[in-house]
């Protein structure tokens, strides 16, 4: 029997107590507890042997601050717009106060652990520990799962507790700016000849171009980037993207991108081990902002994860693993696409808050949305981190005019973990109060925070994969196009084509529709390059 290693986060909030009372007068509190998830099954506990990674948040000291910061520098209206900080100006914001971190050592202490290492910014600490020092860490008992059609292991626990001098609370977010898009200004006409270029079986570059007004522009690569995540073992093949160069973009052959391995990440090159995933993000990334500089990271590792009724084996991304290398770099992307995701119910809140739909695209009542909170309760499925407020969310289109995809799951809806954030409030508002009375009740959060953001074209796109041209569909299609576009307005410095039909089956329901304006299936609509650029630089 093979046992997994496990992945625990805990987040702090502490205290200002340098010293610790005595390890005997300690009084313990629950931080969290789950029920146990459906499908698994208590087997025994967890072998003496096992040793566990803990990954401990603490409380970032002028997070408020660093939020302000972000709205200020993406608002277009606001006089600090571009002004981007330094990695030491975010971390110096993010620091834990200096007695938390001293509270939080001193606790480790107690127990005698040292090994344990820091984020460049000490608001992360990492500990590599034995089962069973890690449960008297945190007054629990590690058990071995079974799943029971799957047959796989795990070793984890359903609850965990903290000293109440430590205090369990939770790191709060601030409001943001209010920002509101004009949607009259910003709508616009797809190319005159899209529907000459664009084959809709068959996505290239040059259609894309067409489609989203950058057909002939080219930028500058003097200090700017892209950048592309990978996880699950998925990797960016080098001889497909110059098979791909040759036909879609022959002036970038011969070139390539930068690697990183994050957390003992691969990008193995060896004959058919290419990614289907990777390469697609590679190729119409890079291919669509050539020449602006890629990278490509590879992460490896699973993270925390609550299986769900159709995600029973951690398929979860490390997003925090590769967050943690990102932010101790002095030298990230401008424009960086991440063509994953889960289920938010799988991730761990805290996991998902601290990293920062409606369901299965089945509209039939044989569907499979249901909550994994134990309850088993009817309810839409957002997905993360696409819900998260400062990421910039991508949905599916297809057709020429764009219509909302549906051949798959175009990923829109409202986040359960997420408030709605401000710059939200007036096109998100508008929609839900607009829907008709009563529909969906209890299946979503009408106060989340709607995503996605933006739309682009998602299905059928040619690329390469082990030698062989082949088409490939998904948002994770939509994500790198919109990166690419991304990058090409960075070289310079909005505008979008609104998408009014379609709407996103799933749950035993046709889902939300597709409308004028924002909507949670297309967003404000697929992206206009031309208007965009106008805007930015006037």
């Amino acid at each position: 029997m093979r046992f997994n290693v496990v992945h625990c986060l805990c987040l702090l909030g502490t205290t200002v107590a340098l010293s610790p009372p005595a390890r005997r007068d300690w009084v313990y509190a629950l931080k969290e507890s789950i029920p146990l998830p459906q499908g698994w099954n208590k087997v025994g506990l967890a072998p003496d042997f096992a040793s566990i990674k803990l990954r401990i948040a603490l409380p970032q000291h002028r997070y408020d601050e660093l939020e302000e910061h972000l709205y200020e520098i993406s608002d277009p209206s606001h006089g600090r717009y571009g002004q981007h900080l330094t990695l030491e100006e975010v971390q110096e914001l993010v620091a834990p106060h200096p007695e938390h971190l001293d509270t939080v050592k001193n606790w480790l202490a107690a127990h005698e652990l040292k090994d344990f290492s820091f984020s460049g910014a000490s608001d992360w600490i990492h500990v590599t520990l034995p089962i069973r020092e890690a449960e008297e860490l945190l007054k629990t008992t590690y058990h071995i799962f079974e799943h029971e059609k799957t047959g796989d292991t795990l070793v984890r626990t359903l609850e965990y507790s903290l000293p109440e001098w430590l205090d369990a609370g939770q790191t709060e977010t601030s409001d943001s700016h209010n920002v509101v898009f004009d949607k009259a200004k910003l709508k616009a006409n797809i190319g005159d000849n899209a529907a000459l270029v664009c084959d809709t079986n068959n996505i290239t570059l040059s259609c894309l171009a067409e489609l989203y007004n950058y057909q002939g522009y080219v930028p500058s690569a003097h200090k700017n980037s892209i950048g592309i995540t990978g996880y699950l073992e998925q990797y960016a093949n080098i001889a497909d993207l110059e098979q791909f160069y040759a036909e879609q973009r022959p002036e970038a052959v011969g070139t390539s991108f930068k690697y990183f391995s994050v957390n003992g990440g691969e990008n193995d090159q060896t004959p058919g081990t290419a990614g289907a995933e990777a390469n697609l993000d590679v190729q119409f990334a890079f291919g669509g902002a050539w020449p602006i500089n890629g990278t490509f990271w590879s992460t490896g590792g699973r993270p925390p994860f609550l299986n769900d009724s159709t995600t029973i084996d951690n398929t979860n991304e490390p997003y925090a693993e590769w967050l943690s290398f990102v932010l101790d770099s002095h030298d990230v992307p401008f424009s960086i696409s991440t063509s994953y995701g889960d289920h938010e119910q799988t991730v761990p809140k805290d996991y998902a808050i601290r990293d920062g739909g409606v369901g299965d695209n089945n509209p039939n009542a044989n569907h499979t949305c249901y909550t994994n909170d134990g309850t088993n309760t009817p309810r839409f499925r957002p997905l993360f981190p696409a819900t998260c407020p400062f990421v910039t969310s991508v949905g599916g289109t297809v057709g020429f005019p764009e219509v909302a995809v549906s051949r798959f799951f175009s990923g829109g809806g409202f986040s359960d973990y997420f408030a709605r954030p401000r710059y939200q409030d007036q096109v998100v508002g508008a929609y839900v109060d607009a829907l008709p009375e009563g529909l969906y009740d209890g299946l979503y959060n009408p106060n989340g925070r709607g995503h996605p953001d933006v739309a682009a074209q998602s299905d059928r796109f040619r690329i390469y994969l082990n030698g062989v041209a082949r088409s490939i569909g998904g948002t994770s299609a939509s994500s790198p196009a919109v990166a690419a576009i991304i990058a090409l307005l960075n070289d310079d410095g909005q505008g979008f084509n609104d998408v009014t039909e379609g709407h996103n089956s799933g749950c035993g329901t046709t889902g939300f529709n597709v409308t004028a304006g924002w909507d949670p299936v297309t967003g404000f609509g697929s992206l206009n390059f031309g208007l965009l650029k106008d805007l930015i630089l006037h």
